[in-house]
């Protein structure tokens, strides 16, 4: 049961300072960005040089701790009363777990990321079969086990403190109800701070890539320039327009409909490709990504190339992601764990890390694959993803039937997404700055449309893939810690449940 809710118009604290930080880095990122550029590396640079060893031990231990809750005594706990049974099927729980994982990321990186592996491996040559194999693997390893155990724990921390405690979802909940002392109140309030700026920063990255691959596309499909700022913030207006509107007039009821109509679009689009490819290829590529995938797993997850001058690689793409995905998390994880009510922590382990990397390591075996095996037969897609990783999607359709209507398909996946993922951010965003409030004051909703827009702005300004990326996992890297923190809640109150 939840706690009572505060008058949602009262004056927030965190609103009045987060709103302002966020809108502010914008500007200068609009009005400066070389400056926001250097700056955004410069800082992230220096945390990877001396922290790599630890996102990689955090991340696979969130992983650990995620089968350990499962398939321990913990296990059979329930979140929720003993009695409660889910509030949704389990076909549609999963479903919904789908649409969470699902985004422009999979568009984005579907084609680009096995080939930018391919080409180029963190070791040895590229560009051979064996480098196929190997760029699979570390793209499933990119996007399976290790971001959904992120993802899982942040959110079963916020299931389990508002089900079983009455907490809210508020990222400060969990550290109030299970520490005592003065600290607790600061902490808890640095924690709501961090967890804002971290999801503010992290969906203007995806703002900043979904504009960017949006604009790709139109102009393959129309006859606008292919390098035009004017188009960029003209398709950025457009979006602004649509998710404003939409969090103007609370179209929930749409949101929904607008969700299930790009999951089916995103599987016919899969179906498509996979049966209109290489189809046998790809099954048996499928197959077989999945037992390399697990078979490097343990090498994988705590290897920081100590040996090897692989830093910048390592930092560039492997650290880049598992902070990014914690800067997903306080925003993924109130939704995952306001759908999971009734289940028990086995069943949500299961159902939140292992479904959802299934679904990942299928479409990106489906479309690059096709894409790998389409560069193999001598369509030189390397070159186009090497020159502009925006056009990898589209480049990939030429090779296929019905090549323009698959990039007309794709404009829409591509925005739909944007519109019913920026719409969610400044829910999640002006509940986090109206004290946890599920039903916050429209004004909230729309400062919060208006520093994304200013934001996602800048960094599509930048043109540069890596700085939208290093900027996008900024608020996420001192959000860590509040992580861990959240972590040790939990264990606290489990191990009472425990031992009643």
């Amino acid at each position: 049961m939840a706690v009572a809710e505060k008058p949602t118009h009262s004056r927030s604290l965190l609103f009045m300072i987060s709103l302002p930080i966020c809108g502010v880095i914008g500007l200068i990122g609009i009005i400066w960005p070389s400056a926001l550029a250097d700056a955004v590396n410069a800082f992230t640079q220096t945390v990877f040089r001396s922290l790599d060893w630890f996102f990689l031990a955090v991340t696979t231990g969130l992983l650990l701790l995620g089968a350990w809750l499962a398939f321990g005594k913990t296990g059979r706990i329930k979140l929720g009363q003993p009695d409660e049974k889910p509030e949704f099927s389990t076909a549609s729980w999963l479903a919904m777990l789908f649409a969470a994982g699902m985004g422009v990321g999979l568009l984005f990186w579907g084609v680009a990321e096995p080939m930018l592996h391919y080409i180029g491996p963190p070791t040895g040559v590229g560009s051979d079969p064996a480098s196929a194999r190997r760029a699979m693997v570390i793209t499933n390893f990119h996007w399976g086990l290790h971001a959904w155990a992120i993802y899982g724990v942040g959110a079963l921390v916020l299931a389990f403190f508002s089900f079983r405690r009455g907490g809210g979802y508020l990222p400060s909940e969990p550290i109030r109800l299970a520490f005592k002392g003065r600290w607790v109140t600061p902490v808890g309030k640095l924690a709501d701070l961090l967890a804002v700026i971290s999801v503010a920063f992290g969906v203007a990255g995806s703002i900043a890539m979904g504009v960017m691959q949006f604009h790709t596309g139109l102009s393959i499909v129309t006859d606008v320039p292919a390098q035009s700022i004017v188009v960029q913030m003209t398709i950025l207006g457009v979006l602004f327009v649509a998710y404003m509107t939409s969090a103007a007039t609370s179209l929930d009821k749409g949101i929904r409909i607008l969700s299930s109509l790009n999951m089916a679009l995103a599987i016919g689009l899969l179906l498509f490709v996979l049966f209109t490819g290489p189809t046998s290829d790809l099954l048996r590529g499928c197959v077989t990504a999945i037992g390399d995938y697990i078979s490097a797993l343990p090498a994988l997850s705590l290897n920081s190339y100590p040996y090897a001058d692989n830093a910048g690689w390592l930092h560039g793409w492997t650290i880049v992601y598992f902070i990014w995905w914690i800067a997903w998390t306080p925003f993924v994880g109130i939704f995952i764990a306001r759908i999971s009510r009734g289940r028990t922590i086995r069943e949500f382990v299961m159902g939140v890390i292992i479904a959802p990397t299934l679904f990942s390591m299928v479409w990106f075996s489906v479309f690059g694959g096709t894409g790998l095996q389409a560069e193999m037969a001598g369509a030189d897609l390397s070159r186009v993803v090497s020159e502009d990783v925006t056009g990898a999607l589209y480049a990939l359709f030429e090779t296929l039937p019905l090549s323009s209507i698959l990039a007309a398909l794709s404009l829409v996946l591509v925005f739909i997404f944007l519109v019913t993922s920026v719409d969610s951010a400044t829910y999640v965003l002006g509940m986090l700055t109206s004290k946890g409030s599920m039903d916050p004051p429209t004004s909230r909703k729309l400062g919060w449309g208006v520093s994304l827009a200013v934001l996602g702005g800048a960094l599509t300004l930048s043109g540069n893939i890596d700085v939208i990326r290093a900027m996008a996992i900024c608020g996420a890297v001192p959000f860590v810690f509040i992580l861990l923190l959240q972590v040790g809640a939990l264990l606290r109150g489990l191990r009472e449940e425990v031992s009643q």
